[in-house]
């Protein structure tokens, strides 16, 4: 069955989302996380990448009324992109603030419509939406050849500490996509006019899957690439295997001690 997965908004809430995009990228930038910031661009990207090369041009299943379909991609698409991408590599590095960084996405993400609401009213509306038949059956087996690679992996590892954490990884892809669903559809933006039934189908299939499907590669990525650089976006001293990055980010917590360094469960 096709999930519409539908949009409606005013232009103040692009152009106020805008804005917050930049000072997000900016306080990223300011509190050193510099190669949180540097994924979470490469993540608008490839957002724009997939919505307008692949679902609008290849496939057409993306539609619009009252906006330029590139130019309202590409403004969803570095939006969602950035603070997704950069909200799941501050969980995979267990930030120490990943509450206050949690936070300032959800807030945002449920007054910005509130807002746009007060400033549009009963202005012209820009409705977006595309339909997911043609492409999310091949969404669920890349969500299904993940996980089973990751789960065959760790049925291999006969050292615990050497184990993809999968639960943990699946409930980031889902919080992530989550986040986003609910907030969406509580501020009147996701699936408006449609029957409930329809709304909650949207928001539990794209929950499970659409964010989902790429975490255990995400995580293979983030392992690979911080295990030669640190946060800062200077060399580490010594590389590390994959294996023992792999280790290492097992071993760390979400708390710090004063002086910055991990407390080791």
């Amino acid at each position: 069955m096709d999930v519409i997965a539908q949009r409606t908004f005013g232009l103040s809430y692009i152009v106020l989302d805008s804005i917050f995009i930049l000072f997000f990228c900016a306080l990223l930038f300011a509190t050193k996380r510099r190669l949180t910031l540097l994924f979470a661009l490469a993540g608008g990207v490839l957002y724009f990448i997939v919505d307008y090369g692949i679902f609008h041009l290849l496939t057409g299943s993306r539609h619009i009324e009252n906006g330029n379909m590139f130019w309202v991609l590409l403004w969803m698409s570095l939006s969602y992109g950035i603070t997704n991408f950069a909200w799941i590599w501050l969980c995979l590095r267990k930030d120490e603030h990943i509450v206050e960084w949690t936070l300032l996405i959800l807030v945002w993400w449920i007054v910005c419509p509130m807002i746009d609401d007060a400033l549009t009213g009963d202005g012209m509306q820009i409705k977006i939406w595309r339909e997911t038949g043609d492409y999310h059956w091949f969404m669920a087996v890349f969500l299904a050849v993940s996980y089973f690679a990751a789960i065959v992996y760790n049925l291999t590892r006969k050292e615990k500490t050497e184990r993809l954490r999968l639960l943990w990884l699946f409930v980031i892809g889902v919080a992530v996509q989550l986040g986003w669903e609910a907030t969406l559809l509580l501020g009147g933006v996701r699936s408006g006019g449609m029957e409930f039934a329809e709304q909650l189908r949207v928001l539990v299939t794209n929950s499970l899957m659409e964010t989902n499907l790429g975490l255990p590669a995400i995580y293979c990525i983030y392992l690979f690439v911080t295990a030669r650089i640190g946060e800062d976006m200077k060399k580490r001293e010594t590389k590390l295997k994959f294996t023992e990055r792999l280790v290492e980010n097992n071993a760390e917590t979400y708390r710090k001690k004063k002086d910055g360094k991990d407390i080791v469960s």
